[in-house]
């Protein structure tokens, strides 16, 4: 069989063209603000600006500070809307519209409370430059005294004094309620979920009223800092068992079984496994526990009385408070006892960020944590084992 070879005359073929190199992979911004978004949020704002100014100065006879910014800022979405959905799709534009919508949200909460504060800090300031404000008390003084005599030292007691004895009393009991409706779930359980949220809604001077007359009416109490620390338990214990109930069921039950599996009982089980893992949740419950009686004032003013002079005694004889303290200073029309009365505002703000700080250093642990002590206890006695077997192996 012959093979026919190619004619000389014939063209070779053509080579194939090299393959045009890729080009590099467009990168996708998941956060921050890119170059169109700066870009159209500009435009969107001074326009809408302009668009207001026009129509409130030299259209429409209306005129207010408020409604002009509410106005611009309605034009303000409705332009950013517009100009997006000339580079953007429909389900794009809505996200642009939407993430400007929270961001405000949250720009005018964080600005509302910074202006609280601010403002406070401001109004109380000739009282918190004296250091007498902090040390003294305003029993020998008259409401007309100058700043620079007497000061809250008697309401910072009562305060620091009834809360911490509101939370020897609600935390435990808070607790072990969250996990009694969490872990147990008896035949009772629901019975006291629905206790304990009827409790919840239950006001403040329900529960000064419901002290005063069992403690003080019924019981013969005298009017003290433990009967104030009774109706804050009452408005505090609901609040723990709450967001502590809903801390544990955030628990993954995995780690429960793990722990029955191992042969550990259930109680063994919850405070070994389900306490410490939910624990920076159960510190940021009893947070919001002291959050919420820490500023109470009608509960004090009824079952704590009031006093100038300073009580050590939380048992015995009426006992000041800052909420108390900031109330009847308010009340008054003088200059210098308004001064007194948000100088106290400033220390009770200073002592709910002390807290909150505690809380995060605390509850911001992760389960096993070890403390510097318990570390080098823990190496002092794995050395120690290590001795033993070293000298039991080499008598």
């Amino acid at each position: 069989m012959s093979v026919l070879a190619p004619s000389p005359s014939s063209s070779p073929a053509p080579a194939a063209a090299a393959p045009l190199p890729k080009p590099p992979p467009e990168r996708v911004r998941i956060g921050g603000a890119d170059r169109d978004l700066v870009t159209h949020l500009l435009y969107a704002g001074l326009g809408a600006l302009a668009l207001t100014w026009l129509a409130y100065d030299r259209l429409l006879p209306v005129s207010g500070t408020i409604g002009f910014w509410l106005t611009c800022y309605g034009t303000f979405i409705v332009m950013l809307a517009a100009i997006s959905a000339t580079t953007l799709d429909r389900m794009a534009v809505i996200d642009r519209v939407v993430g400007v919508l929270v961001t405000t949200a949250g720009l005018a909460l964080v600005s509302a409370l910074a202006g609280i504060v601010i403002f406070t800090a401001v109004r109380g300031k000739g009282a918190l430059g004296h250091l007498n404000f902090f040390t003294e008390t305003t029993a020998y003084i008259g409401p007309d005294a100058p700043l620079d005599q007497g000061g809250i030292f008697a309401a910072i007691i009562g305060t620091l004094e009834q809360v911490a004895l509101s939370l020897l009393f609600s935390v435990p009991l808070g607790i072990a309620t969250a996990v009694y409706l969490s872990e147990v779930r008896g035949r009772l359980a629901r019975l006291v979920r629905i206790v304990v949220e009827a409790m919840t809604a239950v006001p403040t001077i329900v529960a000064g009223l419901f002290i005063y007359s069992l403690a003080i009416i019924q019981l013969g109490w005298d009017r003290s800092g433990l009967a104030a620390s009774l109706a804050l338990s009452v408005s505090m214990i609901p609040v723990v068992t709450t967001t502590a109930e809903v801390v544990l069921r955030l628990v993954p039950n995995g780690l429960r079984e793990a722990s029955l599996a191992l042969g550990t009982t259930q109680w063994q089980t919850v405070r070994r496994v389900v306490l410490p893992t939910a624990r920076p949740g159960l510190v940021t419950a009893v947070l919001l526990g002291v959050a919420r009686v820490i500023g109470e004032t009608s509960p004090v003013l009824l079952v704590a009385g009031s006093t100038n002079e300073l009580n050590y005694d939380p048992t015995h004889g009426p006992q000041l408070s800052l909420p108390l303290f900031v109330f009847t200073g308010m009340r008054q029309p003088l200059d210098v006892a308004i001064a007194r009365a948000f100088g106290a505002a400033v220390v009770l703000l200073a002592l709910v960020v002390v807290f909150f700080a505690l809380a995060r250093i605390i509850g911001g642990r992760e389960p096993g944590h070890l403390s510097g002590r318990q570390r080098r206890r823990l190496a002092a006695g794995a050395r120690a084992v290590t001795q033993n077997s070293a000298q039991g192996e080499n008598p």
